[in-house]
């Protein structure tokens, strides 16, 4: 069982992201290393699998060091390793997955396998840990777009999501349409700054049809709209599909909260860092009557602050993975799920 003092190391591999951290008692971060693999995809416009593996194997001995060396603590007080076991790119997780269980192995404390889609609630929590439930969680990424209603740390279920496109793919994918550096979401918040969002008029796809949501047909409208108007400025395009893509997501959190009874709503994901959806959420949940929770900008990122604070809460409802354990790409985030 987990307490106040029990320390956690976290390690996340899941993409190109290589990340080592040491969380105490679930919140408090004693230190949060990320070693960024964005140089080395951006010239491929996205993650090359083959590259990220090797590029974890190269550097997670020495983020790990750092992690350790950061917090101030010598590697014998770690009290179990968590790392992130799925959804990912298979490479990648085993890469992390074996140098966890190793670690756990040869210092004997319990292995913690963590969901990643899991794990990005706790990055929110990191600075909210006594957040209410019931809670609406509105994770938004690269690959994922849910609706999650917690009732508690160990119980959820997904009440909502994305039938075709997630968020952060359709901002990688207009962005690279409109020329636009990769990322695709941190280009297009930029430009959009500089842009006027009422400029072309674009579609919000099942706004009152459930909580699911669509951005594919979304994505198709920017294209065929620049290219009938090739003088339009990328700026009011890019400007214009982030707003739409913000009306969505927020419109669909405030209807999942009030059917849920939401006390808080708290976002995750890479998406949460757009500056847009952070205040729009928070002047919805302001109007409301709704606690918002957003996570900062560093740990809307994958990191494994979030993996190792998962995994404390894990550890405190007892639950420890076997060291045969694998990973597993295709992890899902389920009813209930333990």
């Amino acid at each position: 069982m987990a307490d106040a003092s029990t320390i956690v190391l976290g390690i996340e591999t899941s993409c190109d992201e290589t990340a080592a951290a040491v969380v105490m008692g679930g919140t408090d971060v004693l230190s949060s290393v990320v070693a960024s693999q964005l140089d080395e995809h951006a010239r491929f416009g996205g993650v090359v699998p083959e590259i990220a593996s090797r590029a974890h194997v190269e550097t997670l001995p020495q983020v790990v060091a750092e992690a350790l060396e950061r917090a101030n603590i010598d590697v014998s007080r770690v009290d179990a390793v968590a790392a992130t076991v799925g959804p990912g790119l298979v490479g990648a997780l085993l890469v992390g997955v074996s140098a966890a269980k190793a670690t756990a192995l040869v210092l004997d404390v319990p292995f913690i396998g963590v969901n990643h889609l899991e794990a990005h609630l706790y990055a929110a929590l990191l600075d909210e840990p006594h957040a209410q439930f019931p809670m609406l969680f509105v994770l938004v990424s690269g690959g994922h777009t849910l609706l999650v209603e917690m009732t508690n740390h160990d119980s959820y279920r997904v009440i909502g999501q994305t039938i075709d496109d997630a968020a952060g793919e359709a901002f990688d994918k207009v962005a690279r349409f409109l020329g636009l550096p990769y990322p695709g979401g941190p280009a297009i918040d930029k430009a959009s700054a500089r842009g006027k969002d009422t400029a072309v008029a674009l579609p919000r796809a099942m706004l009152n049809d459930g909580l699911d949501v669509s951005f594919s047909g979304l994505k198709t409208a920017v294209i065929n709209y620049v290219r009938a108007n090739p003088a339009i400025s990328s700026d009011d395009v890019a400007a214009s599909f982030q707003r739409a893509v913000v009306d969505v997501l927020v419109h669909k959190a405030r209807r999942a909260a009030r059917q849920i009874n939401a006390k808080t709503i708290a976002l995750g994901g890479g998406v949460a860092a757009n500056s847009l959806l952070r205040s729009e959420m928070t002047r919805a949940g302001a109007a409301d009557g709704i606690s918002v929770v957003l996570p900062s900008r560093e740990m809307c990122t994958d990191n494994a602050a979030m993996i190792a604070s998962a995994g404390w809460y894990r550890l405190r409802r007892g639950e420890v993975t076997a060291l045969d354990a694998g990973a597993n790409p295709n992890l899902k985030l389920g009813a209930g799920q333990r």
